[in-house]
């Protein structure tokens, strides 16, 4: 999502996307020696890698959601409304294709085409090198609705189209003639690929009914029928194995021995069949794999080493089936997110890394039944989690989890530590015995700060205290005989010191209760209706949302209101969060809007609006950033705190104001004539490999990233060179042919004689100047130094020592010389290069020349200025390192 109208916050990334209904695509990316998948989540699609199924990269947003995808070797083809877009890379936009006029939902690609189908049944052909349409064929969607494409192999210009209808027509794309009708079997056509076998074809219906025909005999090679409806998915093993496999609407997978022409075995419930069952299914080239998306948000990796042949689940990457209803950071890194979804399932997602996901399983009566049942059909599944509450003081002892269920009494225990439902469900007698209470449902419920106690609150307004590792009743806050409250309790809550226990019902009267005692201390009744509440421990602000929409927030210290933030929405509060520092109070409401309000001034200072009603939000434990789920999305969006990267001016949002929209991040900027900007000259096989410029910002230093045995033992070179000094001398090189006279030397170096010699020449030979000197010595500019010293970095420790030891006169240069290496070093302070480097090379020249420098005044004058530069270099270096020490110091801290 896109924070650019938001004062507080900015977008950041989306959790918990796998796939939805379209297809995965698998290609195989030659640069880097691997198969990546790519799946839609909506408007964006995600690539993954096929060995650890983790992300490579995912989309921008596309205008809508996506409908159709494939891939070639150069690009990643997406479908959305009546667009086709051609991604290189998967990553950078190059080509848009616009001629259809209704939603495009069948993509293919071979050779240099592409074929593309909208749902009015017109089919284009594409040139995908020059982005042209070649050709356009309409088909009459009473007589002939395309539902499938598919080019067989070696025939040439030529496509197979299936029908609703049941009829396969056979095209020539170049000659734009109907080659042949294939009257098919009075089903409608949903899948068509192509087998192993040349000049076969396998087709899959409506019926169930999977056809291996023969095209170049119309003849059926095999006739299979799976009784779990429609064919979605067909693919064949190419690793040897004759095996087909077909997936099914109701999650179904079978496996087919085209040898025997039977069925060998067969995946049930391998996805989930209430949405949509198995989408899309392709091997591994050459492998035992499969992969498999389906619209229960999960891809899976199936590998075929059964006895029976059969296949079992290698490797998967899932998220929620249905959208979360409460979100928590979990510690206090803020690393993780703990998620309860509408699936009874509870989720852990990882805001550092997709490969750190993992589920905890779905919430069941029975664990013991339920393994021996897939998720879909498991008899004792329980409901879906209302509520949920956490502590990390004992989480790798017992269960340190606690879900209520929407419509339940009953309590589930869960543990962090083997991430799985607990054995404990936690009930009170009461609810079996009395029939006064039978209906009675668990409403709210908090842990203690120690970890040991649960605390649960009931319609009934009863309000018990349970052993969270044991299960064992440890009393109830109650008046007398009477329950706690009369009225529903609404939520529970307990402060940082065991010492008070906080309850409040849906007539707005919040009570307070002594934590051991039990006993009731105090009460305060709010002017209406309590919606819920939320307490901060650290600060103890206790933020009561009511049914007028209002948020009162009550010093749990002094029992009395803090603040009143009135006229800020307009609907149902859904949930607030604090900052991690008690500053900030954010709510959000079902009016699709979210406001933060400063506790200290009272004011609201942000206005934002969400595409959809956020339902669950959380303030990051590190204060970095905010988490939010939304009303119908199984995503899970995260927002930067721009507070803690930049000072922002906060200012009070006057009432009338409207709010900042906060929409999806990566929209794509269309313009009208964008294709122009798009050429391709690069094999998109090819990953571009990023190059780092020599200096990001002319005010940060830089260092030369050199290894340090270039650099670190600049002044101790006689002494390394001593001990490497060779215990044999040094063999003369053979001797070369009389005719060809060489330079006297360890090396074998050819003496060339030039016919034509300038008298410049002659003397350039008769100096005793380096390469190095001469050119430093012609030096004028900040750009001659700055290459001067870049090349001047390339040479060895051996080679600087001379260089350097060149520039006196005793060595063949000059005092002039020696200033200008002085201005050279001079040069690279000033621009904040090559720190490590230029401290080094100045050490080496102040050791061999102290005494020329000693007695030169043009050079002490020289030398002064490169202190002075020095002194101004290090003292902005210094305050740098202690900004960062002092913020790593402060985020220690604020960890422990």
């Amino acid at each position: 999502m896109s924070g650019e109208g938001s004062a507080v916050f900015a977008a950041y990334r989306p959790l918990g996307y796998v796939s939805n209904h379209i297809p995965c695509v698998v290609r195989y990316v030659k640069a880097r020696k691997e198969h990546l998948i790519s799946t839609v989540t909506g408007r964006a699609f995600q690539v993954f890698k096929s060995g650890k199924l983790g992300i490579v990269r995912v989309s921008k947003q596309h205008p809508e959601d996506i409908t159709a995808i494939n891939s070639t070797t150069k690009y990643v083809i997406s479908a959305s409304a009546n667009n086709i877009y051609l991604w290189k890379g998967g990553k950078e936009l190059v080509g848009i294709l616009k001629g259809h006029q209704a939603s495009v939902f069948i993509l293919l690609p071979f050779a240099h085409k592409l074929i593309s189908v909208d749902t009015q049944s017109f089919l284009k052909v594409w040139d995908i090198d020059t982005k042209t349409e070649e050709l356009e064929l309409t088909f009459n969607k009473d007589k002939f609705e395309i539902t499938a494409v598919c080019h067989p192999s070696t025939y040439l210009d030529k496509i197979v189209v299936g029908s609703r209808q049941g009829l396969l027509h056979l095209w020539n794309i170049k000659t734009t003639k109907l080659i042949y009708t294939f009257k098919g079997w009075e089903s409608g056509v949903t899948v068509l690929e192509q087998a192993p076998a040349i000049d076969v074809l396998a087709i899959g219906l409506e019926s169930g009914e999977i056809y291996l025909h023969n095209l170049k005999y119309d003849e059926t090679v095999i006739r299979f029928k799976q009784d779990w409806g429609p064919v979605t998915g067909l693919a064949f093993r190419t690793d040897g194995p004759p095996v087909m496999v077909t997936g099914s609407s109701l999650g179904h997978i079978a496996v087919w021995d085209l040898e025997e022409r039977k069925l060998a075995s067969q995946m049930r419930n391998a996805h989930s069949g209430d949405h949509g069952g198995v989408s899309g299914m392709s091997f591994l080239p050459g492998e035992p794999l499969l992969v498999t998306s389906s619209g229960d948000n999960s891809l899976k990796i199936w590998i075929f080493d059964m006895a029976d042949g059969g296949a079992r689940e290698h490797k998967s990457r899932t998220g929620h089936e249905a959208p979360p209803t409460k979100i928590r950071f979990y510690g206090s890194s803020g690393s993780n997110i703990l998620s309860a979804g509408q699936a009874s399932d509870l989720r852990i997602f990882s805001t550092v890394s997709e490969l750190f996901n993992r589920s905890m399983g779905h919430a069941s009566f029975d664990r013991k039944v339920s393994k021996k049942h897939k998720v879909t059909e498991d008899p004792r599944r329980m409901p879906p989690i209302q509520d949920f509450t956490y502590e990390t003081t004992r989480e790798m002892e017992w269960d340190n989890i606690a879900c209520i269920h929407r419509g339940l009494s009953m309590t589930t225990t869960w543990t962090w530590g083997k991430s799985r439902q607990g054995e404990l469900k936690i009930v009170h007698e009461r609810f079996g015995k009395d029939q006064r209470f039978a209906t009675a449902k668990a409403t709210c419920l908090t842990l203690s700060m120690c970890g040991n106690f649960v605390i649960i609150g009931y319609s009934s307004g009863h309000i018990d205290r349970y052993n969270i590792q044991s299960g064992i009743h440890r009393g109830e806050y109650k008046h007398g005989e009477k329950p706690a409250h009369k009225n529903p309790l609404r939520s529970v809550a307990s402060d940082a010191l065991n010492q008070m226990v906080i309850s409040g019902d849906s007539r707005g009267i919040v009570k307070f209760w002594q934590f051991k005692s039990l006993k009731l201390m105090t009460k305060v009744i709010l002017e209406a209706e309590l919606s819920f509440f939320t307490l901060q421990r650290d600060s103890n602000l206790l933020a009561c949302v009511l049914e007028t929409f209002d948020i009162v927030l009550i010093d749990i210290d002094t029992r009395q209101v803090a603040r009143k933030f009135s006229d800020g929405h307009c609907s149902k509060v859904t949930d607030v969060a604090f900052s991690h520092d008690g500053r900030w109070l954010v709510s959000a409401s079902l009016d699709s809007t979210a406001r933060v309000w400063d506790l200290p001034t009272g004011h609201c200072v942000d206005y934002i609006s969400f595409p959809t009603a956020a339902t669950s939000i959380d303030f990051s434990p590190a204060g970095d950033m905010l988490a939010t789920s939304h009303v119908e999305d199984l995503g899970i969006y995260l927002w930067c705190n721009k507070s803690l990267y930049q000072h922002i001016n906060l200012k009070a949002v006057p009432k009338d104001a409207e709010p900042k929209k906060l929409c999806l991040s990566g929209d794509l900027e269309l313009e009208d004539d964008k294709e122009k900007l798009f050429e391709i000259d690069v094999e998109m096989d090819a990953e571009e490999e990023f190059v780092s410029p020599d200096q990001i910002d002319e005010d940060l230093i830089t260092l030369a990233n050199l290894p340090t045995s270039r650099w670190l033992n600049l002044l101790n070179l006689d002494v390394i060179k001593a001990k490497n000094k060779p215990k044999a001398p040094p063999k003369k090189p053979k001797a070369a042919p009389f005719f060809l006279p060489t330079v006297p030397g360890l090396e074998l170096t050819f003496l060339l004689e030039k016919k034509e010699e300038t008298e410049d020449r002659f003397l350039t030979q008769i100096s005793d100047l380096t390469e190095f000197g001469k050119a430093l010595g012609q030096a004028k500019t900040e750009d001659d130094y700055g290459a001067m010293y870049k090349l001047f970095l390339e040479k060895g420790p051996s080679a600087i020592d001379i260089e350097i030891r060149a520039l006196a006169p005793e060595g063949g240069g000059n005092i002039p010389l020696m200033e200008q290496f002085l201005v050279l070093l001079s040069t690279e302070l000033k621009k904040k290069r090559n720190f490590e480097t230029v401290n080094a090379h100045l050490g080496l020249y102040l050791q061999i020349h102290a005494e020329t420098i000693i007695s030169s005044p043009e050079l002490r004058k020289h030398l002064s200025t490169v202190q002075e530069n020095m002194a101004t270099f290090w003292t902005e270096l210094q305050a740098d390192l202690d900004t960062t020490l002092c913020l790593s110091n402060f985020c220690k801290s604020s960890f422990l």
